[in-house]
């Protein structure tokens, strides 16, 4: 490992750079290169004679390189990032790389999952494996029309050259290498000497994107293709009793009105079980249309009336199930270490808080929509998914149908946040198509995707700990969720192996109510109960917040722990640059501060920021964010990922809030429910630890922590402790602004 260097961007350098990528400095780039004489037409690929070297590569006569992405396109850069890291160790130049959508593809392609920020972790090796041993293919393909060996060739930006000084273009050799023997063994380059990998790099859709071309779920379209929009239950816990189609029928563009849920009903009798499924058995009228407003018209035509099937459940009856079960002696132990009940017993003081989080919807740009062919040959599916693979299975066990019949294709995804890796809507679209006999996308609207779907849980979160002669004894965390969180990573989580004497416990309660990852999961809250939960701990110890957290960071060191997942070294370099970076301690008059490090999708970030008060409401000014994840793969899109997640935290944090009255939720559309405005968003300074390890997770990894540290910040303000979100709605200052 190489001694920890930093790679600082300046907010100014960033917005230069994030204009010449989307578009206005763009635009006027082309227009003027295009009054150029000498301008040059850009290469039409669709008239190159393309050879499949791989599953991954194509290379044409002419040396153009296509490389197939192969992981979902959710919004987090991948789609740019792994062809990088093939284009890399292939040693050729970016220029002449042209990157496609790969396919669900099991037998050549793993992984191919957008969650949980693993996609380039897990990829850094086997993709760059893949372009080098391409390269060494082609370069043996050339030592053999040269009759040399091929340790005499080497080969650079596409072109192979021998001792002599003879050239040849991977085009010219490339038929000759795609049928020659896999090398077992390749060399990867050392990262020193990298011309791809850790270059910002623009958007391989950006142009794409922002002319409108056809990239998006929405935008996929097939000959004879109707249009579907589905009434599901207002009410979760609510069935069909009855309906009334005759008004919808008699609308123009509507085709037919029909009853799906059979075929999910049959699914589920078959107990065939996957995480994604997430799927309801009940019926739900289907209005079939020749337009999406005709299909959406034809809905708000239908006369329904549901019957109650489970108990209604209410926020209200949530909050007192959760607080009862913390208050109970029912818990899953995840971890126990030492004696926590004997710390507590014996220490001079013991701190305990409750920390509340409410359910939150995932509100993708780009509502749930996907499109559907059922034929006797072959299930088509084609749309915006996080999971593909786990999604083929369900569509195969929900239609009867081998695995091998289905097809599916991923297009870019207008967000996903977690709410994608669920395939209900893709298992609605493929039950329709079914009934029909007919191509059919299905389009869900706001009201349809915030009302009827899937939620981060409300949890809620009570932590205790010891204090004996002014340290830390003893540390137990409980956690009460509705339906549980989905990961058990944070037993071994910080401040696991820092404390003696530790213990995490975990109950939940089983609801009606759809629940699952949001971004971060598990973290996204966590982190903002234990980081506040430390800040408001060190002031009770009568110690720097700072310096508890690098001390305790010295127990784990003095006594490494196998099971901890994070890096108490690397955790403290995020933590000591932040100190440095944010000027911390020393901001100027009016301004407060509040700190949070956290660890969590196997990176560590550490997060400062500065609030001021205004007119007795706290505004975030900045939050400077040190970011520890490796080796960075694309430093433009890194930026995006990292400013991203910060400002989607304190978003959340700060304002939005969600639950439910019998069954119903209380906000359908952004008229009731507030996302951050573009006037609350502060500035983000970023600051990425330089080294040559192994790079890690982005998409999610700084979110989690900046609840904490606005919260400590506007304790620093106004002197109150923040134990519940949206802090805005809970803390009696300001008012809440929508819409």
């Amino acid at each position: 490992m190489t001694p920890s260097k930093t790679m600082t961007f300046s907010r100014r350098s960033f917005l230069k750079s994030s204009a010449l990528a989307s578009g206005g400095i763009l635009i006027g780039f082309n227009l003027f290169n295009a009054c150029k004489p000498d301008a040059k037409v850009p290469v039409d690929i669709s008239q190159l004679n393309f050879n499949d070297f791989n599953a991954f590569i194509k290379i044409s006569d002419e040396g153009k390189v296509t490389i197939f992405s192969p992981n979902p396109e959710i919004g987090q850069g991948v789609k740019t990032s792994m062809p990088m890291l093939i284009a890399e160790e292939l040693d050729v130049a970016w220029d002449d790389v042209y990157v496609e959508q790969g396919v669900l593809d099991t037998n050549n392609y793993t992984r191919q999952v957008a969650g949980g920020s693993q996609s380039i972790r897990f990829s850094w090796e086997p993709l760059r494996q893949t372009g080098a041993t391409a390269k060494q293919m082609l370069v043996n393909a050339a030592a053999a029309k040269w009759g040399v060996d091929a340790s005499e060739c080497t080969a650079k930006l596409g072109v192979i050259t021998n001792a002599n000084g003879d050239t040849l273009g991977y085009g010219d050799v490339v038929k000759d290498a795609a049928g020659m023997e896999v090398p077992e063994n390749v060399s990867l380059k050392d990262p020193k000497d990298f011309t791809i990998i850790g270059k910002a790099t623009g958007n391989v859709d950006i142009d794409k994107i922002i002319t409108g071309k056809p990239l998006f779920g929405l935008d996929y379209k097939e000959e004879g293709m109707v249009y579907a929009s589905v009434l599901r239950p207002p009410a979760f816990g609510q069935v069909l009793d009855t309906f009334d189609a005759s008004a919808a029928k008699a609308l123009p563009g509507v085709i037919d009105v029909i009853v799906i849920g059979e075929k999910a009903r049959k699914f589920l009798d078959k107990g065939f079980i996957s995480w994604t499924s997430v799927i309801s058995g009940t019926d739900k009228v289907v209005v079939v249309a020749k337009t999406t407003w005709d299909a959406i018209k034809g809905k708000k035509a239908i006369k329904a009336t549901w019957k109650n099937d489970t108990p209604l459940e209410s926020t209200e009856n949530h909050d007192k199930i959760l607080f009862d079960l913390l208050d109970g002696d029912k818990f899953d132990t995840q971890r126990s270490d030492g004696d926590v009940k004997k710390a507590f017993a014996q220490a001079d003081k013991v701190i305990e808080r409750t920390y509340e989080a409410p359910f939150l919807p995932h509100n993708c740009m780009e509502p749930m929509n996907f499109f559907a062919n059922v034929t006797p040959e072959k299930v088509h599916l084609v749309g915006p998914i996080q999971t593909p693979e786990e999604t083929a299975k369900v569509a195969a066990a929900l239609l009867d149908r081998e695995l091998e019949d289905i097809e599916v294709e991923m297009t870019r995804m207008g967000g996903g946040f977690g709410r994608r890796l669920y395939c209900d809507f893709v298992i609605e679209a493929a039950e329709i198509s079914n009934a029909i006999n007919k191509p059919v996308k299905m389009i869900s609207t706001r009201e349809d995707d915030m009302g009827t779907g899937v939620y981060r849980p409300s949890t809620k979160y009570r932590i205790a700990a010891s204090i004996k002669d002014g340290k830390l004894t003893g540390y137990h965390l409980k956690e009460a969720c509705v339906n549980g969180n989905m990961y058990g990573l944070i037993p071994n989580f910080f401040p696991a192996a820092a404390v003696e004497n530790y213990k995490v416990d975990t109950t939940n309660y089983k609801s009606n109510i759809t629940t699952g990852a949001w971004r971060a999961p598990y973290t996204n809250f966590l982190a903002s109960a234990e980081q506040t939960f430390f800040d408001e701990l060190a002031e009770e110890m009568g110690v720097d917040r700072i310096q508890l957290h690098l001390d305790l960071l010295e127990n784990v060191k003095n006594n490494p722990d196998p099971k901890i997942e994070y890096s108490p070294e690397r955790l403290q370099g995020v933590i000591k640059l932040a100190v440095e970076k944010s000027n911390w301690g020393k901001s100027e008059a009016g301004v407060y501060q509040g700190f949070s490090v956290y660890y969590c999708h196997n990176s560590h970030v550490a997060e400062v920021a500065d609030i001021v008060m205004d007119n007795g409401t706290p505004t975030v000014k900045k939050v400077t964010c040190v970011v520890d994840c490796g080796i960075v793969v694309n430093p433009m899109g890194a930026l995006n990922q990292v400013k991203g997640g910060v400002i989607d935290g304190i978003g959340h944090t700060m304002y939005s809030d969600f639950g439910f009255n019998n069954g119903i939720p209380l906000s359908k559309n952004f008229d009731t429910y507030q996302l951050i405005r573009m006037g609350q968003t502060p500035k983000v300074d970023v600051h990425f630890i330089e080294n040559e390890l192994a790079p890690t997770g982005l998409g999610e990894p700084t979110l989690p922590p900046v609840g904490a540290a606005v919260a400590n910040a506007i304790y620093k303000a106004t002197g109150k402790r923040l134990t519940k979100q949206p802090y805005m709605s809970n803390m009696n200052v300001g008012e809440k602004v929508i819409g």
